[in-house]
């Protein structure tokens, strides 16, 4: 299959890069224990992704498939979330399990961070539609390019198991677990530049 084409998202299409993720974490473990019901899901998922991946936008590090299957929103070195955001967010909307887990998740989820300047892939999905026919890969290959030009390392957490094989096909490594109260598995990992 011939690669397919993925460019850089401009920051008036950040609408259609929201909703290619919501439906891309529609079944996502880690994502659904946060948020199980539809309503609540619905409702506190672009808000989510915007401040989870919003700055992307406006670092030139939001991609896309040419045709809106797929979208990978990512960090440059010292550009990170919007915690207070994911704070309020969290506190506001989560389930009561969530709430209660999800403190010790964050503290855990920052130790692996590298202490290096590093690319941080916060959210990176695909249309279920169309999964399996290479556009994760495309869009992972495509953001990559830039983090072995920058010399850099990238870093993310794969919060599905389905997941590992496209990050480890790619270079990345599992650096440990993180998990507390009844959360599924979430999964840092590290790529070093090539």
């Amino acid at each position: 299959m011939d690669a397919l084409p993925v460019r850089t998202m401009t920051a008036n299409e950040e609408g259609p890069a929201i909703e290619i993720v919501v439906l891309a974490f529609a079944a996502d473990p880690v994502i659904r224990w946060a948020w199980p019901h539809i309503n609540q899901y619905m409702a506190a998922m672009p808000r989510f992704v915007r401040a989870l991946g919003g700055g992307a936008f406006a670092h030139g590090a939001a991609y896309c498939t040419n045709d809106y299957t797929g979208a990978a929103l990512c960090l440059p070195p010292g550009v990170g979330p919007d915690e207070d955001r994911l704070d309020e967010l969290m506190a506001s909307t989560a389930s009561p399990a969530a709430r209660e887990a999800g403190p010790a998740i964050f503290h855990q989820a920052q130790y692996p961070h590298p202490g290096e300047p590093h690319w941080y892939v916060p959210l990176m999905g695909v249309d279920p539609a169309y999964q399996g026919r290479g556009h994760g890969d495309a869009l992972m290959a495509y953001a990559l390019e830039r983090c072995d030009r920058d010399k850099l390392p990238a870093y993310l957490e794969s919060t599905n198991p389905r997941n590992i094989a496209l990050y480890r096909r790619h270079g990345f490594e599992p650096l440990r677990t993180i998990q507390a109260g009844s959360s599924p598995p979430l999964v840092p990992m590290l790529r070093r530049p090539r």
